[in-house]
C-alpha cells in the first residue's frame, strides 16, 4: 500500500505540471471528426460496470453452485478490491478536482453522448475498476488464455476514454495504478488468509 501512495504521490503533481504532453497525446487520439470506431469505444466504455459487477457475481454464483470456496472467496476479493479502487478513485477526483479535458480545451470533442460529465477528471473510474478486475482475475488465474484478454480489455477501456475525451493520458495512468495496485493488496490478503487457515 505504500508502494501504490507514493506512486500517486508522483502521479499526481506529474499530471498538473505535464499538461503540455497531457493534452498533445490527447488531442493524437480524441478526433474533432465523427469516426467508426466513436460507437465501439462509446459501447466498450458504457459495458464497463456491467463487466466489473458481472465478473465477481458470476464467479460467486459458480462457486456456490458446485461447492467451490477457493472460486467464491476469490470473486469477494476481486469485488471488495474493486470497490476499494473506485472509492480511492472518487476519493481522489474531489480532492484533486481537475476539470474534464472538454472544458478545459474546446478543441476536444466529448464523444460519449452525454452532454456533460458531473464528476472531476482526474482520476478515471472506468479504467481503475478495469484494471481492478484485470489484475485480480490473472492474479487468481495466472494462465495467459485469461491474463491476455483481460488485459487487452482493460486497456480498450482506457484508451476509449481518451478517445471520447473525457480524460487525459495522466487520469488514466493514475487510474491503472490505483486498480492493479488495489487488486494486488487484495490478492495478497486472501492468499494470507488461506494460508492462516491452512488452505
Amino acid at each position: 500500500m505504500k508502494k501504490l501512495i507514493a506512486l500517486l504521490l508522483m502521479v499526481v503533481p506529474l499530471s498538473l505540471f505535464s499538461q503540455n504532453i497531457d493534452i498533445r497525446i490527447l488531442r493524437a487520439v480524441n478526433s474533432p471528426e465523427d469516426l467508426p470506431s466513436d460507437g465501439f469505444f462509446r459501447t466498450v466504455s458504457n459495458a464497463n460496470r456491467y463487466v466489473f459487477t458481472g465478473v465477481p457475481v458470476t464467479m460467486a454464483i459458480a462457486g456456490l453452485a458446485t461447492h467451490d470456496d477457493e472460486l467464491l472467496r476469490n470473486a469477494c476479493f476481486m469485488a471488495a478490491g474493486t470497490a476499494v479502487s473506485q472509492g480511492l478513485t472518487t476519493m481522489i477526483k474531489y480532492t484533486v478536482k481537475r476539470k474534464r479535458p472538454y472544458v478545459t480545451y474546446p478543441d476536444i470533442i466529448n464523444k460519449t453522448g452525454i452532454p456533460f460529465e458531473t464528476n472531476p477528471s482526474f482520476p478515471s473510474g472506468h479504467t481503475s475498476t478495469a484494471f481492478a478486475t484485470a489484475t485480480a482475475l490473472s492474479l487468481d488465474y495466472p494462465r495467459w488464455y485469461v491474463i491476455a484478454p483481460s488485459f487487452a480489455y482493460a486497456g480498450t477501456v482506457a484508451y476509449s476514454r481518451m478517445h471520447l475525451g473525457v480524460h487525459y493520458p495522466s487520469d488514466v495512468l493514475a487510474s491503472m495504478i490505483i486498480g492493479s495496485g488495489c487488486a494486488y493488496v487484495s490478492h495478497i490478503v486472501n492468499k494470507k488468509l488461506s494460508i492462516g487457515r491452512g488452505k
